[in-house]
């Protein structure tokens, strides 16, 4: 009776042993992957720059007015504000990295 319990103990445990192998190799792999990739860079000393290029390529729309800069990542700065054309206003949002990769215009809704 010993005799016959021992090898199901031994193939429970090496098939319990193998979920954890493959767990743990997957681990490792993903770990691999993360570390491979490079972490971003700071472009905070672009704000300047962000402003300048989102006021200009808004200017395509009326009169602008720039609202806000913020470092909304690590790599990406976000300009608000308001474009008129004389006939009506806009708010824009404009994505920044190193350059505009983003753009947005909204109608601004008269207050009732």
């Amino acid at each position: 009776m010993v005799r016959q319990i021992r090898p199901m103990a031994v193939a429970a445990s090496a098939l319990a042993l193998s979920g954890c192998v493959a767990a743990m190799a997957a681990g490792v792999a993903s770990m691999a992957v993360q570390g491979s990739q490079k972490a971003p860079v700071s472009n905070e000393a672009l704000k300047p720059t962000a402003r300048y290029e989102c006021d200009g390529y808004a200017a395509r729309y009326g009169t602008t007015h720039i609202i806000d800069v913020q470092q909304a990542k690590v790599d990406k700065i976000i300009v608000w504000g308001t474009v008129d054309d004389g006939k009506q206003k806009q708010s824009f949002e404009c994505d920044f990295d190193t350059k505009i990769t983003g753009f947005k215009l909204r109608p601004i809704r008269a207050a009732q």
